[in-house]
């Protein structure tokens, strides 16, 4: 638990649970420390219901694979600055799969790596709704 300083008096409960499948990430705030927590815990049980909901019915399969790192970047002197850097692991999967993580963590893109080409692309959320692949063509 931590005070949000943004938030007067709202307590914020954040986990990041790793399974062997999707990564379930969570993020609930309230007045009440209690009460966010109880929310949090309802969010991760509604990711995990869909994901195993999904499994169950042929849409995903477990990714056990851990692929490279990414590699920090320096910022260029006259370019924008970069403030802070991820690494994950890049799994191999399926376009549906990604869209699947992507949904469970709540972000509005997944880069993964294709099982089927072996290349990373992204998967994003659309304004319509809808989900839009990115596919790198080497030029």
């Amino acid at each position: 638990m931590e005070k949000n300083p943004s938030i007067s008096e709202n307590q914020v409960a954040e986990a990041t649970v790793w399974t062997k499948g999707p990564v379930l990430r969570a993020r609930e705030s309230s007045s009440d420390m209690k009460a966010s927590i109880d929310l949090l815990v309802e969010k991760l049980e509604r990711q995990a219901r869909r994901y195993r909901d999904k499994r169950r019915h042929g849409h995903a399969r477990g990714n056990h694979d851990h692929g490279p790192e990414g590699t920090p970047v320096v910022p260029d002197e006259d370019g924008p600055l970069i403030v802070k850097t991820k690494q994950f692991a890049v799994k191999p999967m399926t376009p549906e799969e990604a869209v699947l993580q992507l949904e469970l963590i709540g972000h509005d893109f997944f880069v993964f790596q294709n099982a089927e080409t072996n290349e990373v692309n992204v998967v994003y959320r659309r304004r319509d709704g809808n989900y839009g692949l990115i596919e790198p063509q080497i030029a």
